[in-house]
């Protein structure tokens, strides 16, 4: 088979058009959800009588609930449906959602607001399933790593560029009606690109989709288990998702009480991850020679481990106060850059192979459905990523660096499952 760089296919109406209404809907949601956190913490003093805090958490519980009520249906949907058509329809909700969210920022309405958050995590539910198992569909086997890779980046990079976006918004006089614009105007856009994406044909007519939210996510779980190798791949997904949530979650009360850092440098820390995990999910179709394989897993997981236990120690004991500037001109401060980046680079060898390895084991007609329980575990673990954060740092009272060292080593028995689960499939087809 022939070897071509993953770029190529940013070129290809396979894929260019999916990939640029996926990489829309990150930033979108991620502009959405945190304009509207900065406006309740920042203009509001709480809603329905509740304190700033508790509307927070309200919020980030509002956008992951749907994962947990319609996963079922939606991967239900993904396999019985044709891929494109869902992709076009949960787009143009996407432009109902934002034409209200649009008019409740205009108004100020956040109570409203909070309930679009709920629409919001719904959609981003029935776009998940069609994601990832559109790939195999549209991808040949020697050009899955590479595919997967381009998503993984640019899922990240527009995490960034939504988070960062919704910060300088929050700056200016009409933060709230500049960014109604412009999440109206981004999810047109990401309709316009879902309507040039191709038909894939379907799977399958004997599939039932029954309405029964609860219910078809747990029967998912039955689904995603028939295999154990997808299983554990699954599982070693999603304590990614719990790793990075820490980290990101405690990115800012890390800049400010570790690092004595002002507002640049939790942007910095920020981007220092995601551009890691960019990199990382690049050189993964090169270090796999396009292949289906769980090689670069382990690597990934030691990486993670090592570069964790040296971020503790690269932690001043006694910081000074830092900016943007302090953080990538002072050895000790770039000690910490260094290490933040190779996490991201690491995190970006593990997760990548997984997702294709989990997209090339399973059969297509069930692959939506096992990726819409990944997604649940997905969410399930960064709801429990929450929960330890609130007990360790909170009731046991441990430090952030702290928190961060105990996570990596956590991930040391992370790295001897994927160490086995490696040399478990390596006799099998994935690496023939």
């Amino acid at each position: 088979m022939a070897k071509h760089s993953q770029f190529r296919l940013l070129g290809q109406r396979r894929f260019l058009p999916f990939y640029l209404t996926q990489f829309s809907g990150a930033f979108n949601d991620n502009l959405y959800k945190n304009a509207l956190l900065l406006l309740i913490a920042y203009q509001t003093t709480g809603l329905f009588g509740l304190s700033v805090n508790t509307v927070i958490n309200l919020a980030a519980f509002l956008f992951i609930l749907p994962f947990f009520l319609f996963s079922g249906i939606a991967g239900q949907m993904a396999d019985y449906y044709e891929k494109a058509a869902i992709i076009r329809k949960v787009k143009l909700a996407e432009i109902g959602i934002m034409a209200i969210a649009a008019l409740a920022l205009w108004l100020g309405w956040y109570e409203g607001l909070l309930v679009l958050l709920f629409l919001m995590g719904t959609q981003s539910t029935f776009f998940g399933p069609v994601k990832y198992a559109i790939l195999p569909q549209v991808l040949g086997e020697d050009e899955l790593v590479g595919g997967n890779g381009l998503v993984s980046m640019g899922t990240f990079v527009a995490i960034l560029l939504g988070t960062i976006a919704a910060g300088l918004l929050m700056g200016l006089e009409a933060a709230a009606k500049l960014t109604a614009v412009g999440v109206l105007v981004m999810a047109v856009l990401g309709y316009v690109a879902a309507r040039q994406v191709p038909e894939t044909g379907t799977a399958s007519n004997r599939l039932a989709v029954r309405f029964r939210p609860v219910r078809e996510t747990w029967l998912l779980m039955g689904v995603a288990a028939e295999r154990k190798p997808v299983l554990w791949a699954i599982l070693a997904i999603s304590w990614f998702w719990f790793l990075g949530a820490a980290y990101l979650t405690q990115f800012p009360n890390f800049a400010q009480s570790n690092l004595q850092g002002d507002e640049t440098v939790v942007t910095l820390l920020l981007s220092m991850f995601i551009v890691g995990i960019s990199i990382g999910s690049m050189m993964c179709e090169r270090l796999t020679r396009h292949r289906i394989t769980l090689a670069p897993v382990p690597w990934g997981a030691l990486g993670l481990t090592l570069l964790g236990v040296d971020l503790f120690f690269a932690v001043p004991v006694s910081p000074e106060s830092s900016t943007w500037w302090t953080l990538i001109t002072d050895p000790v401060y770039i000690r910490v850059l260094i290490d933040l980046v190779g996490i991201g680079v690491c995190g970006g060898l593990f997760i990548v192979p997984l997702y294709a390895f989990i997209q090339h084991e399973t059969p297509q007609l069930k692959r939506a459905r096992i990726i819409a329980a990944l997604n649940v575990i997905n969410a399930l673990f960064m709801v429990v990523s929450a929960i330890t954060g609130i007990v360790v740092l909170g009731l046991m009272g441990v430090s952030i660096p702290g928190f961060f060292l105990l996570l990596s080593l956590v991930n040391g028995f992370v790295l001897i499952a994927v160490w086995r689960l490696r040399w478990r499939v390596g006799s099998e087809s994935v690496d023939n």
